[in-house]
Parts: C-alpha cells; structure tokens; sequence
C-alpha cells in the first residue's frame, strides 16, 4: 500500500560504536572540530560498504550501544564537541538517565485524503472505538498516512514498518518501508507516508482489517496497531 520517505525532522545518524563515528555527515564542514571530522573519515575508510545510505548491509555487526549520557560525557572535556553532539542529538535532560534501549511513543495515526480531508486517531485506540472502521475511503481515493511519535531515551536505528490487509479473512497486500534514524527530541516527529490510491471495482469495496507494526534496526517491536478500514463506493 505505502512505501516509507525520509521523515520530515528525522536526523541521519547511525547509532552504533559510539557518537564519534557516524552521527551526522550532512553538518557543514565549517562547523565540525577537526577531530571529528578525521574520526568521521577514519570510520568511512574502515567500514567500507558497511552501511549504505543509513541501512545496515547484510552480514554487517553493529558495535555496542551506548547510551546518550555516556556518549556526551565520552567528551565532555572538549566543551565545544559536547555542546555540537547535544544540539546533533535534541538531548533533554530526562533522556540522560543511561538507559540503553530506544523508547518510540506514537502519539495519533492520521488519513489524509481529498475524499475526507484529514482525520486523526489518538492512539492507543479508545476501546469504544475498538472493533469499528479506523476510516472510510471511496473507491479510487488518493490518501496518505501520517504519523506523530515521540522517541526517548536513545537513539532508535532504522524504524521500518510493515502494514498486512486482509479482507474476508484473505491477506490482499502486503507493504514495508523505512521511516529513518531518530535521536530524542522534546517536539514529536510528525512523518508523512507517500500517497496511494484505493483500489475500484465491486470486489474492492467492503471491509478490510489490517495490522500496522513498527520495529527497528535490533527487532525492538515499539508499536503493534490492529485496525479496519471500509472502502464505498464512488457517487
């Protein structure tokens, strides 16, 4: 159904072996302490076709994660270093805690669509709500998902999802894609997934259930949404 883009405030970084070697690359020269800047080349040299635009490679092993506080405090004798890697990492204060694993929260799952306009859903579901059609589409409908989450703790690598459609007990689709790279922020993420079209016909419409899921780069599973949707048909 959809395919995943970059997010809309999602930072490029890679979250392994420590801050010093790949966090950001798309910082201007001008502004990186030479130390980092021989530290980022010396890492692209030896990791060869590790990663490849921000994707693991098959076959590659991450180093240890580290938490954001000891990533900071790994250089928190150059003042300048650790002022640019907690303005690169959005760190709040509750997030250096030392905590190693990745929290996502996801806030409200939204359709946006010419038929409807746009209709957010706080998420979890109300379980008034559990069991109804998430959303309505007419038939050869242009839509798109959006989602509001939060990340915590950590930087979480590689948040991919993957949405199954069934319909009458009979999978129909099947789609995956990769939302990015997020470090804690005190403003949610707001991602956009690119935009699709219902199916028409007579056998399109009806109800359709689905299950919507979140993992990242370590198979951590921070969301499992089971909902249905209803396509009409088309005055």
């Amino acid at each position: 159904m959809e395919s995943g883009k970059k997010a809309e405030a999602g930072p490029s970084t890679t979250t392994r072996g420590g801050f010093d070697e790949k966090l950001e690359r798309k910082r201007e020269t001008s502004e990186t302490p030479p130390a980092v800047a021989a530290a980022i080349d010396d890492d692209e040299d030896d990791d060869g076709d590790a990663v490849d635009n921000g994707v693991p490679v098959a076959g590659f092993v991450p180093g240890p994660l580290l938490s954001l506080k000891e990533q900071i405090e790994k250089d928190k004798e150059d003042d300048s270093l650790r002022r640019w890697k907690e303005k690169l990492l959005g760190c709040v204060e509750s997030d250096l805690n030392g905590q190693l694993e990745p929290e996502v929260k996801f806030h409200s799952i939204g359709i946006i669509s010419d038929d409807i306009g746009e209709i957010n859903t706080p998420l979890p579901v109300d379980e008034s709500k559990s069991g109804h059609p998430l959303f309505a589409l007419r038939e050869g409908s242009r839509y798109q998902l959006k989602l509001t989450f939060s990340v915590l703790h950590n930087i979480v690598s590689g948040l991919a999802y993957s949405n199954t459609v069934w319909k009458g007990g009979i999978q129909v689709d099947q789609s995956k894609g990769m939302l990015g790279t997020f470090a804690p922020q005190r403003e949610p993420y707001v991602h956009t997934l690119e935009e699709d079209t219902t199916p028409s016909g007579v056998l399109a419409r009806g109800t359709y259930s689905a299950k919507l899921k979140f993992e990242d780069d370590d198979r951590r599973c921070h969301m499992e949404l089971k909902y249905s949707f209803e396509i009409k048909k088309r005055r």
